[in-house]
């Protein structure tokens, strides 16, 4: 089937919903170490009350997208169906993770909240190579960034924003603060309006011939099957997904190094507060997320930027990723030198710049290089290049090797985190498919 080229604001509607999909992972990533820490955990056992989601993401994104390939409905087609389990389920967690008592309660609550968010995201990654023709692929995955920028800067200043409005953001000892819980209120509230804003607002083709999808259905179906097709998939993978894996496991390493350990490293090392009862860590902590929220916000406008450049002329995708990925790394080090707490806002500008390419170039290359009828599959596929680098990282790759090469001192996370960043930078090297580093 040909595609015709959509509007601006066809692609703006499609890809709106992952605005929520942001609030909830970026409430996730900014604030559900310091709701750890507020139940008591030890620094060195944040890592692993994150491992539960990235498990779950291993076992859950393939198996998505393998039953979104198989799926339509009358009504919602192939990916809506997942959008709006996926909100529904990740509205009720955003909602009752703050007001956890202990600290399974907070593990668990993330558990559910990650994995119901993903249920959402592979479809959303999935519906834009169904919907748009290769020449907008690029112009695509980089208006889901712009989204994706404005849904981290606003959500990751939630709780700074209810603070100055004059929630209490101190709470006794244990208890998370009302200005956490009243950001996860709202974030819950943004994901479900936005998806049901894409749903009604977006069609998807159907399947060229509906008869024949329905009896190779028919034919396939059974769970047995659809495990043995997704292994079949990895198995048969395309070289190219292969070697964006290797970009993709840096990357994503660097990230949960700094979902992890952000608020404990820069509370410490550069605000001295370690107290997490105490009013001068809270105020840090919210800085904390006002910081994050800079790297959200400038991914917002280099993504905007990408977007007027790919919706004109063609891009090296690689040398874009590339570089973009090396200036966030050197983002992530510059922390460790900071003594003006202001200044940490350049140091995640350069980190925003390259979040803004992780969110885009790698789906951008891949869409164009591997079988349209198995999008769904292969971006689930795909994901797991994210989710063992997390899981690796929870299992004590992150406590052990900054430990081993820098020192003691919870900041080298950062450092870490921009030696991971440029080597995936460098790992684009091996990328040399024409069509996926080319529209």
């Amino acid at each position: 089937m040909e595609k015709k080229r959509l509007s601006f604001w066809q692609i703006w509607n499609m890809s709106f919903g992952f605005l929520g999909i942001q609030f909830g992972f970026a409430l996730q990533g900014g604030f559900m170490s310091r709701i750890f820490q507020t139940l008591g955990a030890e620094k060195d056992a944040i890592p692993f009350l994150w491992i539960a989601a990235p498990l779950t993401g291993l076992i859950v994104q393939p198996i998505v997208g393998y039953l979104s390939d198989r799926t339509w409905h009358p009504t919602l087609g192939r990916r809506r169906p997942f959008f709006l389990i996926g909100a529904i389920l990740s509205t009720i967690a955003l909602f009752f993770a703050p007001y956890s008592s202990a600290l399974w309660m907070a593990a668990g609550s993330l558990w559910i909240l990650d994995a119901s968010i993903n249920i959402s995201m592979e479809p959303f990654r999935a519906l834009v190579a169904d919907k748009l023709p290769d020449s907008q692929r690029s112009y695509g995955f980089v208006m889901q960034t712009l989204i994706i920028g404005i849904g981290t800067w606003v959500a990751s200043n939630l709780p700074w924003l209810m603070t100055k409005m004059g929630v209490p953001n101190t709470a006794a000892p244990g208890v998370v603060p009302d200005s956490v819980k009243y950001a996860f209120t709202i974030g819950a509230i943004v994901f479900i309006v936005s998806i049901l804003y894409t749903i009604f607002t977006t069609n998807e083709y159907p399947p060229e011939d509906l008869e024949a999808f329905k009896k190779e259905k028919e034919s396939t179906k059974g769970f047995a099957h659809g495990i043995t097709e997704v292994f079949n998939n990895i198995a048969s993978m395309p070289k190219v997904m292969a070697k964006l894996g290797l970009v993709q496991f840096f990357s994503w390493f660097a990230f949960f190094t700094m979902w992890s350990f952000a608020t404990p490293a820069i509370t410490e090392h550069v605000f001295k507060a370690t107290d997490t009862a105490s009013a001068a860590y809270n105020d840090a902590a919210d800085l904390v997320g006002n910081y994050l929220g800079t790297y959200g916000l400038v991914s917002m406008f280099f993504a905007l930027i990408l977007t007027f450049i790919t919706s004109r002329i063609r891009i090296n995708r690689k040398l874009v990723h590339m570089g973009s990925l090396i200036l966030g790394g050197l983002g992530f080090i510059s922390i460790y030198f900071v003594e003006n707490p202001a200044n940490l806002h350049y140091s995640f500008a350069l980190v925003g710049i390259a979040w803004a390419s992780i969110l885009s170039m790698p789906y951008a290359m891949l869409s164009s290089a591997i079988d349209p009828k198995k999008m769904g599959v292969y971006m689930g596929i795909f994901n797991m290049f994210i989710v063992i680098p997390q899981i690796i990282a929870a299992l004590g790759g992150i406590n052990f090797t900054y430990k081993l090469i820098f020192g003691e001192e919870v900041i080298y996370t950062m450092v870490l985190a921009g030696c991971s960043l440029i080597l995936a930078g460098l790992s684009n090297f091996w990328i040399v498919n024409k069509k996926a580093i080319h529209d």
